[in-house]
């Protein structure tokens, strides 16, 4: 059975408390894991964000904001833990080793962050490698990997593959702050460089595109791999 880890952005999963994006995930990240391994990484998104400004505005420090995210990822892994219902692992897990024992039950394993300092796409990237996973999935709100931010340059164009040293040429020189908001981490891209994982970046607005592509091999977004190879089809 192929091991898919799946970095899912809070914005994507909880634009807002008003406006959650959950319940079109449930049905989707069920029937994936009938025939995956499934681990899923729940980011913080605009929520965390918003408490971390909060916080910053009392002079808090960049440690403190960084362990008020690890709450919000844990609070947006909570709430998808609970709509999953049978079909997940019943706790949020806050370690690596904790999430491979949790995976022996056949449940999707649910996770936030855990380190100070590092992103929930760093927390998957790890995971990716603790678990020997398959494929790497990162799920955004753009569809994959621009030359410049789209929503900024209109003439930025989207890579279809890239090697892991050529993104962290694109995220090299991001601020490594509390709550920022960039295509990946520098630990993230060095643990996929690291590992061979085959990394693919997607829009995760909607999560049919994410059953389809795992079904049938295409995919619109950025693959990352150091070795050129298509991991589609997953092994079975």
């Amino acid at each position: 059975m192929p091991t898919i880890v799946l970095s899912l952005g809070g914005s994507i999963l909880l634009p807002d408390i008003d406006r959650p994006n959950i319940k079109p995930y449930i049905s989707v990240l069920t029937r994936i894991s009938a025939n995956h391994r499934l681990f899923v990484v729940v980011g913080g998104g605009g929520t965390a964000r918003q408490y971390i400004t909060l916080a910053r505005s009392f002079k808090a420090d960049e440690a403190f904001s960084d362990e008020l995210g690890i709450m919000v990822t844990r609070l947006n892994a909570t709430l998808l833990v609970g709509a999953l219902g049978k079909a997940a692992y019943p706790c949020v897990v806050t370690s690596h080793t904790e999430a491979l024992c949790a995976a022996e039950t056949g449940k999707i394993v649910v996770m936030g962050g855990i380190t100070p300092g590092q992103t929930t796409d760093a927390v998957a990237a790890v995971l990716a490698e603790r678990t020997g996973a398959d494929l790497f999935i990162n799920l955004t709100a753009v569809d994959g990997i621009y030359s410049a931010d789209p929503r900024k340059d209109p003439s930025a164009k989207r890579f279809e593959t890239m090697t892991p040293a050529e993104l962290l040429g694109v995220v090299i020189g991001q601020q490594a702050v509390a709550g920022v908001n960039t295509v990946m981490d520098i630990v993230a891209v060095k643990m996929v460089e690291r590992c061979g994982i085959p990394l693919l970046v997607m829009d995760g607005r909607d999560p049919a595109l994410l059953e389809s592509t795992l079904e049938t091999g295409r995919f619109v977004g950025t693959l990352v791999t150091g070795s050129g190879k298509n991991p589609f089809p997953l092994k079975k």
